[in-house]
């Protein structure tokens, strides 16, 4: 249920006065996005529909509530009622010379294509992808909103081929998308003044769109395997997450942090440094708790990072265990690793310097024990031990992480099971952490 019931937009003082018409469609947008914070989505949408219904003969307001109805669809995984509505918008932007519209229309069939990728249904998604960019290079416009509506489309772009996990084929369109953001960054709104009003509508602020594009580059990093590079990319983004968050209350900065601390928690497991990855989900928790749309959003990802957390040194104890089981089968195992050895190795040894340039920890383990057991089979002593010490010492290194991460207490995390996420933690080195939520 809404907190309050939605007022009727005729009901509003300045509604009766035609000079604040801008004022009286802010507040309903405003308002539905507070109805939509509450996780009151079904408040809001009568509320925009209604605004978007009068509001035909101010060309910006209506365009923007459009897409803020179409918004609320998209997030419900209603794209079809999403592209009827913007359908609407592409008809209402011939009229008034809009350009924006006709290449969102395409933009969210895209979208709704996308939900064919399930099927590899290829061929039907990449002819709307060729299509939106004749749209975006043949569209006439103010030198911002045409480098706008290129950011649009190539952040759909790139996010379609890493759904496709296509990472090869990203990094023509991230190199374009990055450059695109850099041009935008050097132009300056009040040096071009639009000459039709509906081009004041921006789908993002550049400012925004910024973080973005650092969001989608880190998501790439992770896919790739540029464990580095990806989180010298979040560290850029949260930075200027913060400082916007200093001016900007808009619900959309909280989730692209979140978004941006998930990966970088999944950055911190493949790494081995568990310790601060918790402290990290810890911070995902709290900003969940302050919105319950949030939360819902991201409940899902929250426990599967604390499942990965729970289990990630799990992999230590198992190889324990497969290396010291006794008698018959563990002699038939290394004779076999023996006879295999020089094609074994082949294999290993690439993996290791791969892992080792991510980094990743867990597979430098198991890498290191496989080459200490084949070496030592076939009776290379020098090199079984090399390969023991290597893993020797990745061992202690996860140890140690292991130790620290589970004195925090954060840790107490991975015993929440359902409800809303908890956030109330003692000191580190203080008694037992006492959490409401996980009584």
């Amino acid at each position: 249920a809404a907190p309050f019931p939605p007022p009727a937009l005729t009901s509003l003082p300045c509604c009766q006065i035609p000079q604040f018409e801008d004022v009286k469609f802010e507040a309903a947008s405003l308002l539905s996005e507070l109805y939509c914070q509450e996780n009151s989505v079904d408040t809001a949408k009568p509320l925009l529909r209604k605004a978007i219904q009068i509001s035909q003969q101010t060309p910006y307001w209506h365009c923007r509530l459009l897409f803020q109805l179409a918004q609320l669809h998209t997030l419900e995984k209603d794209l079809v009622s999403a592209c009827d509505l913007l359908g609407v918008g592409a008809e209402y932007a011939r009229v008034v010379g809009f350009g924006f519209f006709l290449l969102s229309k395409n933009i969210l069939d895209c979208s709704y294509l996308d939900l064919l990728l399930m099927e590899r249904k290829l061929q039907e998604v990449h002819p709307l992808l060729t299509l939106c960019g004749q749209i975006v290079e043949n569209w006439q416009g103010n030198p911002i909103q045409k480098e706008s509506l290129r950011v649009f489309f190539l952040v759909l772009q790139v996010t379609h081929y890493l759904d496709a996990g296509q990472v090869k084929s990203v990094k023509p369109c991230l190199k374009q998308l990055q450059q695109c953001i850099q041009t935008i960054s050097t132009l300056h709104d009040d040096e071009i003044l639009p000459s039709n009003p509906a081009d004041l509508f921006h789908w993002l602020p550049k400012e925004h769109m910024c973080v973005l594009v650092y969001l989608v580059t880190v998501m790439h990093s992770m896919q790739a395997g540029y464990l580095e590079k990806a989180q010298k990319y979040t560290d850029k983004a949260l930075m200027q997450l913060e400082k916007l968050k200093m001016l900007d209350c808009s619900p959309i900065l909280s989730s692209f942090q979140v978004i941006l601390l998930e990966h970088i928690i999944m950055c911190r497991l493949v790494t081995g440094h568990k310790a601060t990855a918790l402290q990290e989900i810890s911070q995902v928790c709290q900003l969940c708790q302050q919105s319950p749309r949030l939360f819902s959003n991201h409940a899902a990802q929250l426990h599967t990072l604390l499942v990965s957390e729970a289990i990630f040194f799990s992999n230590q104890h198992l190889l324990d265990n497969i290396q010291n089981f006794k008698g018959e089968k563990k002699n038939t195992s290394l004779m076999l690793m023996s006879a295999l050895h020089q094609e074994s190795n082949n294999m290993v040894v690439p993996a290791m310097q791969l892992a080792s340039k991510i980094p990743d920890m867990s597979v430098q383990l198991w890498s290191s024990a496989l080459l200490r057991d084949l070496n030592k089979a076939c009776g290379n002593a020098m090199d079984a031990h090399e390969a023991a010490q290597m893993h020797q010492n990745f061992s202690q290194q996860l140890l140690q992480d292991h130790i620290e991460a589970c004195s925090l207490p954060e840790h107490n995390l991975i015993t929440w099971t359902d409800g809303p996420p908890p956030v109330q933690f003692q000191a580190q080195n203080g008694p037992t952490t006492s959490l409401a939520s996980l009584l």
